[in-house]
């Protein structure tokens, strides 16, 4: 009973509101554009908190706002409880549509890797709905607005849970038809093709573009340069498979092609990259049956993937 008077005494949430964003932007204005409210309504708003803490929350001085030690002490605990509450209104918003799956992921590992195998999925569970959207900016998960991400990167996403899922390599791939005409059987030969070049934003340096491949191999007389260059793993692997040259690919993202013989692996020569693809949400988000169950799922189905890549290279069959 006691924590519940306690609960009902605390100050009206708008006050709150107003006072972390002023004391974000340290400008009344600023954070009356953000509140869509006035400036008047927002200094109305951190005078009632005043009155309630019996405080000063700011200083104003000639060269504008600044925080009181109550507000600096208080701050960080109220941000971390607003960060709270957004969260526990996604998951009220997500178990009242449970059957929803927010996902999102890069266009390229979308099209190529996930979504042939999202009907294993939907087969397994019928009760969930799975809405994808890929795109090539980063989601803000904080939002609350999507479950699940699958990024590629280097791992590291502060205050998220982050599952490690695969690896890459980059391997040389041209369509077999390019190479019956015009075989290529050691990586000097590349001097008589098109090279074609992946040029995706993630900004890897572990990952070989031409010039640093062929410097890698000793290769002369080839200008690493030169080459139709496209801004999606995918388009650079569509444009080998109808044989345009030789692409220099994401072997993840080109295996489904090389195993259906639109694509094939003249040289056998893969490089390791320091990128690889993670699942990453935020913690609360775990909780939720939907998300339980894919996590599971496409663990288990990064982790067939990698056995398979492992067999068909001790067979040296890429």
């Amino acid at each position: 009973m006691e924590r519940n008077v306690e609960r009902r005494r605390l100050p009206p949430l708008n006050a709150l509101r107003a006072f972390e964003a002023a004391a974000r932007h340290l400008n009344f204005s600023r954070a009356a554009d953000e509140l869509s409210v006035t400036p008047g309504a927002v200094s109305q708003q951190i005078q009632n908190l005043e009155d309630y803490v019996g405080a000063a929350l700011f200083k104003r001085t000639p060269k504008g706002l600044l925080l009181t030690d109550a507000a600096q002490t208080a701050l960080p605990a109220l941000r971390e409880a607003f960060d709270r509450l957004a969260e526990a209104a996604s998951l009220l918003t997500a178990a009242v549509d449970g059957r929803r799956l927010t996902l999102t992921a890069a266009p390229s590992f979308a099209a190529k890797w996930l979504v042939p195998r999202l009907g294993k999925f939907e087969d397994a569970h019928p009760q969930v709905d799975v809405w994808l959207s890929a795109g090539i900016d980063l989601v803000d998960l904080t939002a609350g607005e999507v479950d699940l991400a699958i990024r590629y990167g280097a791992g590291r996403y502060p205050g998220m849970e982050v599952r490690r899922l695969m690896s890459e390599t980059v391997i040389p791939v041209a369509s077999p038809d390019l190479m019956a005409t015009n075989p290529i059987s050691q990586p000097s030969d590349l001097a008589r093709h098109v090279l074609l070049h992946d040029g995706s934003p993630e900004p890897d340096d572990s990952c070989p573009d031409w010039t640093m491949w062929l410097a890698a191999r000793g290769v002369k007389g080839v200008d690493g340069t030169r080459g139709p260059r496209f801004n999606q793993s995918s388009l650079v692997i569509e444009a080998a498979a109808n044989g345009r040259g030789v692409a220099l690919a994401k072997r993840t993202l080109a295996q489904a092609d090389l195993d259906a013989g639109r694509l094939v692996a003249p040289l056998q020569d893969q490089t390791a990259v320091d990128f690889a693809y993670y699942l990453v949400h935020p913690k609360a988000k775990g909780r939720l049956p939907q998300v339980k169950a894919f996590i599971g799922w496409i663990e288990a189905e990064a982790a067939e993937h990698e056995e398979k890549l492992r067999n068909l290279d001790a067979g040296a069959g890429i």
